[in-house]
């Protein structure tokens, strides 16, 4: 089937300010990766074919266009990886993308889990010489359990790579999904010539490389049948390519709009995001498969996005975007309705009316003002405490989006500050950073030392960091006496409370105030679980 007929049946939205259809016209999607296999990279170059920047390879340039538009801590331009979710609204031809940048690292995973709640589809990226890796393999199972709709995008074409038909293999077989490929590239590494359209029977192959501009790419209409393919190709490669669209024909499902929306298939481009090439088709796309805003569920219904009533939740809270001026912006993704600027919206959790007065789009860091938004769309509320994640905010009807987890951490330990006039400096520091939900802080009921809980060492190192640039406070880490945590509830409150008086000096409590059993190691936790049988033990829990 070609493009246009598969256009034909995504029906997808004008685009564009005044556009006809704004809710179909949007596509809010995340890009997921194991580390290096350039996923970084790929969101550049979407940028950069979006318009939305003008500097292809800025991981690479130099002085200040160094960094990465979406990596914008001051860590994560030192050491090269992503280690928190970043935003950016950009248009392409007539559609609105909300493209969100998730942490590879799997110590930031939490973030990244999250961040998957507030989209409505996926971009996997693979390493074309690696396949699927564990990181890879654990994302996928998070957007399996939400039937997310998944784009493969194989990169680094352009290096030594495995077999094209051996990657197909594998994510069928791993992910269980049907793989359709959009493209089919010639050759590989140095040998890497382009790719065959298979939706639109063309052949894209590699023009003249400039480092800062689009490449040229040759696009011939008649695939092979072109006359100029002779010019371009070897016999070899057109025998090659002529016996792999015939494999790829027999063996491939043709695409299914409708099995990929439900996350049962997947359509495959290959390319090299580094050189540009395959970027434009994937983002192409996204615009013409990616489903538009889907509805969202919550503790007494799906809320539709065409409802008119507006309504939202948070699912990440940025602490010091503006390091002046010590700010902290609530991440909303809306769901229905049409937001202006100016309305007043409840909180849910507190009953309480908040006027959203300078509501902001993103673009990593950087931020403009938002008069409107509708469904799909991520805002940013400034605000000080008064917004955490997994706050509802709405127009009418109390709802509460359900699926936004807290993780039991995997390391705990005490924080050392080398100043100890700066306690309540540190105690205020500590909350503003477990309010973004990276980091869990809990305070004992004996003793003083505040008490961090992570999922990966390279939180601490972040931690610390971030801690020092941020908040001037200079700290360290020692072992606590406990292993994981976990939080604890009961059916009778007097179950409750007899466990607490019993284990005071294993209890904590989160930053909401939630009780947090601590265990020294996991025998002890399942030798208390088995010895109060009345006490529920929760290794997630529910961002209320």
């Amino acid at each position: 089937m070609s493009e246009p007929a598969l256009a034909a049946q995504a029906t997808p939205g004008s685009g564009a300010s005044g556009q006809a259809d704004p809710i179909g016209a949007r596509r809010t999607f995340a890009i997921i990766a194991h580390p290096d296999a350039g996923k970084t990279t790929l969101t550049e170059k979407l940028l950069l074919f979006g318009g939305a920047i003008h500097l292809a390879g800025a991981v690479k340039a130099r002085g200040e266009n160094r960094r990465a538009r979406s990596d914008w801590l001051k860590i994560e331009q030192q050491r090269g990886i992503s280690v928190s979710t970043s935003v950016m609204n950009f248009e392409y031809d007539g559609w609105t993308f909300n493209l969100l940048d998730t942490p590879g690292h799997e110590d930031f995973s939490e973030d990244t889990y999250r961040t998957l709640t507030a989209v409505d589809s996926a971009v996997m990226v693979l390493d074309a010489a690696k396949g699927i890796e564990t990181q890879t393999r654990k994302l996928f199972e998070v957007c399996r359990l939400r039937d997310m709709p998944i784009i493969t995008f194989i990169n680094k074409m352009d290096r030594e790579s495995r077999d094209p038909f051996s990657l197909m293999d594998e994510i069928a077989s791993t992910l269980a999904l049907d793989c359709v490929p959009a493209n089919w590239p010639i050759g590989m590494g140095m040998d890497f010539k382009g790719c065959y359209d298979l939706f639109n029977k063309r052949l894209l192959l590699t023009g003249k490389e400039n480092r800062n501009l689009e490449p040229e790419v040759i696009i011939l209409e008649k695939g092979l049948d072109d006359p100029r393919a002779a010019e371009l190709l070897s016999a070899e490669q057109r025998a090659k390519l002529r016996e792999d669209i015939e494999l790829i024909e027999a063996a491939c499902p043709p695409f299914d709009l409708e099995a990929y929306r439900q996350g049962h298939l997947t359509p495959v481009y290959f390319g090299t995001a580094l050189k540009n090439f395959g970027v434009d088709e994937l983002l192409k796309g996204l615009g013409l498969f990616a489903p538009p805003p889907r509805p969202q569920p919550s503790e007494k219904r799906m809320v539709e996005p065409t409802e008119k009533a507006v309504a939202g939740f948070v699912f990440k809270v940025q602490a010091n975007m503006d390091k002046n001026h010590r700010d902290r912006v609530a991440f909303l993704r809306l769901c229905s309705g049409h937001f202006k600027r100016g309305m007043k919206l409840k909180q849910v959790r507190s009953g309480k009316p908040i006027t959203v007065s300078n509501p902001t789009l993103f673009f990593a860091r950087d931020r403009s003002l938002a008069d409107e938004a509708w469904p799909g769309d991520i805002i940013g509320i400034p605000n000080h405490g008064t917004l955490r994640v997994g706050d509802t905010l709405t127009e009418a009807e109390d709802l509460r989006f359900t699926g936004i987890p807290n993780f039991a951490p995997e390391i705990l330990r005490r924080v050392r500050l080398s100043d100890p006039m700066k306690a309540k400096h540190l105690q205020r520091a500590l909350e503003d950073l477990a309010e973004e939900g990276v980091t869990q802080v809990f305070r004992p009921r004996i003793g003083a030392d505040w008490i961090v809980g992570l999922v990966g060492p390279l939180q601490l190192d972040v931690l610390a960091a971030r801690l020092g640039e941020e908040y001037n406070l200079q700290v360290g880490f020692e072992a606590a006496p406990y292993e994981t945590a976990r939080w604890i509830d009961a059916e009778d409150r007097h179950d409750l409370e007899q466990f607490i008086e019993q284990n005071r000096g294993a209890m904590a409590d989160d930053r909401d105030g939630a009780p947090v059993y601590l265990a020294r190691n996991a025998w002890e936790l399942s030798y208390t679980e088995k010895k109060w049988d009345k006490i529920r033990f929760h290794a997630t829990r529910e961002r209320s």
